[in-house]
């Protein structure tokens, strides 16, 4: 159990989210982050780990991916990556990419 003197969890930004780990509350934000975070570093292939389980975590994330206007596609994983227990998006490069 998280303490508040804990130091915030630092997650890594590698195009690989696990949603398992998340109140169900708080996966629509932490994804919408995430892709931002994702689009700034350059990582435009994203695959989005949300389990199979009644839907509900995938209905969200696809409800989301539809609303952003950086989403190019999204789809579900191929069988070996997760089949529909995952989302892949495609991202549009940020328009403010620094890296030269």
């Amino acid at each position: 159990m998280a303490c508040a003197d804990d130091p915030p969890f630092e997650m890594p930004i590698d195009g690989e989210l696990d949603l398992h780990a998340f109140a169900p509350r708080d996966v629509v934000s932490v994804v919408e982050e995430y892709l931002g975070e994702c689009r700034r570093r350059g990582i435009l292939r994203v695959r989005i780990a949300h389990g199979r389980g009644k839907g509900v975590q995938r209905a969200a994330v696809r409800q989301l991916l539809r609303r952003l206007d950086f989403v190019v596609s999204a789809e579900d994983a191929p069988p070996g990556a997760g089949g529909w227990g995952a989302t892949l998006a495609l991202l549009r490069a940020s328009d403010h990419d620094d890296r030269a």
